[in-house]
């Protein structure tokens, strides 16, 4: 039985090596460099998700440690 699989498995991994390598440059191909303004904006928003996950996170702990 394991005779049989064997070779089709070894046959799949170049086809899937492959198309992973393409599939890959054609995603660096369309990508670009952010500009300064789309920087600072997403800065901004992923700052401010942080911060406001921490402050509830603290919130939680001190709330836990008043009332337990």
């Amino acid at each position: 039985m394991e005779e049989e699989v064997q070779p089709i498995v070894e046959d799949a991994q170049p086809g899937r090596l492959r198309r992973l390598i393409k599939e890959c440059g054609r995603v660096l191909r369309i990508t670009k460099k952010p500009n300064k303004v789309d920087y600072m904006n997403t800065l901004k928003v992923t700052s401010l998700g942080i911060g406001l996950i921490g402050a509830l996170g603290f919130m939680i702990f001190l709330l836990r440690q008043l009332l337990f």
